[in-house]
């Protein structure tokens, strides 16, 4: 006789455990005052500045940072705004909280990467993977440092892949990719996806979301908006170097290789337009044969090269790239990618100051690695493609 199944909320269990430690690990870090979570206390500074109606884009960091903190506040008006649970927090504590919160924002884009794939998307397997994905460079380092980029990629996937889903009419389609804009600008080329798979309403949605959270923040704050979209917005220098190692866009690649010549970034930006050809290509040819996932990780991988900065915790995005792998049966690969981002090769070449300048070609390659490797994925995913089509495959 077979045994039954156990309980969700016992496959689920894998899951719970980190969730629970690093509530209770936020918990010790406010009572012992650990220097830990430095973007979540930025976060957190930007929720009470606006409470306090004090400006939030100031050159020097904020009056509300743990004297420990030395970052400016970088993020769009509203982003600020949509932190205030944070201020209700003390500092250690909200790093623990948006830690737990994150881990099951990473649970929730496993289940919906995986929900194609019997084997894969049952609880107990997804927590399993969840609990394996905390390994990856990305992801821990999301999570030491309090970062928020695996619920704005949950928002995202959610949106897209669920509310947005091929077939489905929702009035909320697009909104929460709009609510991930407005913590970060980044999660706007996720707009233009939605715009060139056809669906120009949950685009629109989208958009307008945006764009009614910066109006909001308008009414609220004028001055804050006004200053960041015409001078905190066009610096991206304001989030550290450009030309750290740590940050893997085209345009981080391009200042170490020019030695931080003034062309590099609009070097980026012209390599960027011209790479939006096949990546926009072939995002519709895989949307249009009922992929949606490659196509939305096609378009994650090319906004991380566009981006003029993408810190190498921003490439959350390997997770599902390795889930959609399992999923079709592709074993190697998704360990190879899952081993890449495990090994991390970018975190032992030598940086920091102008190291980067001197790198010879080996440490060229190795430093740039996500970089190189997006590109050339991307590449020649497109040239597989097109050698498909004229190979007879169907438009």
């Amino acid at each position: 006789m077979p045994t039954p199944p156990l309980p969700v909320r016992y496959r689920a269990l894998p899951v719970a455990v980190p969730v629970v430690a690093l509530l209770v690990l936020g918990t010790i870090a406010w009572a012992a005052a650990w220097r830990i979570g430095a973007d979540s206390a930025v976060y957190r500074a930007g929720a009470l500045t606006l409470l306090r109606g004090e400006p939030l884009y100031d050159l020097e960091p904020l009056a509300t940072l743990p004297d420990w903190v030395r970052l400016p506040f970088t993020y769009p008006p509203a982003a600020a705004l949509l932190f205030v649970p944070l201020a209700a927090v003390p500092e250690g504590l909200a790093w623990g909280v948006l830690g737990a919160v994150s881990v099951l924002a990473l649970a929730v884009t496993i289940r919906v990467c995986a929900r194609d794939s019997c084997r894969w998307s049952r609880w107990g397997v997804v927590a399993a993977l969840t609990v394996a994905a905390l390994a990856l460079e990305p992801v821990w380092k999301t999570l030491f440092l309090g970062q928020i980029n695996l619920i704005l990629m949950a928002l995202v996937v959610v949106d897209v892949l669920v509310v947005c889903a091929p077939g489905r009419s929702s009035r909320w389609g697009g909104v929460l990719v709009g609510v991930a804009a407005a913590v970060k600008l980044t999660p706007l080329i996720f707009v233009a996806h939605l715009l060139f798979t056809g669906r120009w309403r949950d685009a629109l949605r989208g958009l307008g979301t945006f764009v009614a959270l910066q109006g909001l923040m308008f009414a609220l704050i004028p001055g804050d908006v006004a200053k960041y979209w015409t001078q905190a917005v066009s610096d991206p220098e304001r989030v550290g170097s450009v030309h750290w190692i740590f940050n893997q866009s085209l345009n981080g690649l391009l200042a170490r290789l020019s030695g931080g010549a003034s062309w590099a970034g609009p070097a980026a930006i012209g390599i960027g337009a011209a790479l939006a050809v096949p990546a926009v290509w072939l995002v519709v040819r895989l949307y249009r044969r009922g992929e949606a996932l490659p196509a939305l990780l096609v378009t994650a991988a090319y906004g991380l090269l566009l981006s003029p900065v993408s810190w190498s915790h921003h490439w959350v995005w390997a997770v599902p790239l390795a889930v959609w792998l399992l999923g079709l049966g592709r074993y190697r690969l998704a360990v190879a990618v899952t081993a890449f981002f495990l090994i991390a090769v970018i975190m032992f070449v030598p940086n920091g100051a102008e190291a980067e300048f001197d790198w010879g070609p080996i440490a060229f390659t190795l430093g740039n690695a996500y970089v190189l490797a997006a590109a050339g994925v991307l590449l020649a995913a497109a040239v597989r493609e097109r050698l498909r089509l004229s190979a007879g495959a169907p438009r």
